[in-house]
């Protein structure tokens, strides 16, 4: 259930407002001054704010502002201004949305609809952020599969870039080559463990600087490969 959160100090206003939402299937909070309902907006997460403009200690100007450095929660602000300048500074803050006092509670209910079915398209269209792997100049970017060192990009095969990931996701673990070729190739090595060195050999050759001095894959010799940090 959507959470919404309303900031008004006139109750009779604010208890409409959340009969006609709570009608709706959301779940209303309501608090009565700027300085509470500004503590529980940057506390707590809602799915959407109405904030009134004219309220006693912070006003519904500044509530805007504070919480935008933070959040992206939509606000829609709610005041008997009707001056357009009043309007302009309040979107200008990063309100969403501007109504005036009276309003019929059918119109807010809408608009509270529409801006968060609009946020709720945002959000889910977002790219998500890469999984990126940085030490010491070399980059693996595991969703785009890519590599660096030193702002060069490097070309790895799929299974170099498998082998290169899994050991720098697990730096300073010993692993075997028997292990590393049940994890890489998922199947038991069967004697074919060879496979794994032959590997270590060609990433070394395309991100170390020295390949008999590596600074990433170091062999442990008699138990396999760690990547150093």
């Amino acid at each position: 259930m959507s959470r919404i959160l309303i900031i008004e100090d006139e109750e009779s206003i604010a208890e409409l407002e959340k009969d006609y939402l709570e009608l709706s299937d959301f779940q209303v909070t309501m608090e009565n001054t700027g300085s509470k309902g500004l503590d529980r907006a940057l506390k707590e997460d809602f799915d959407l704010i109405i904030l009134d403009l004219m309220l006693p200690d912070v006003d519904g100007f500044e509530i805007c502002k504070q919480i935008r450095e933070i959040k992206n929660t939509p606000v829609i602000m709610v005041s008997a201004k009707k001056d357009d300048i009043d309007k302009i500074r309040g979107l200008g803050l990063g309100a969403d949305d501007y109504i005036t006092k009276p309003f019929s509670p059918s119109e807010l209910v809408a608009r509270v609809k529409a801006h968060m079915a609009r946020y709720e398209r945002l959000t889910a269209g977002a790219v998500p952020v890469n999984d990126v792997i940085e030490i010491r100049g070399l980059k693996i970017d595991k969703t785009a599969r890519r590599v660096w060192v030193n702002g060069e990009e490097k070309s790895l095969t799929t299974k170099e870039f498998d082998l290169l990931a899994f050991l720098a996701k697990n730096p300073n673990h010993v692993y075997s080559k028997e292990e590393l070729f049940r994890e890489i190739w998922e199947m038991e090595s069967v004697g074919d463990i060879a496979t794994v060195t032959v590997h270590i050999k060609k990433i070394r050759e395309k991100i170390e600087i020295n390949t008999s001095n590596p600074q990433y894959i170091e062999t442990i010799w008699g138990v396999g490969y760690r990547f150093k940090i």
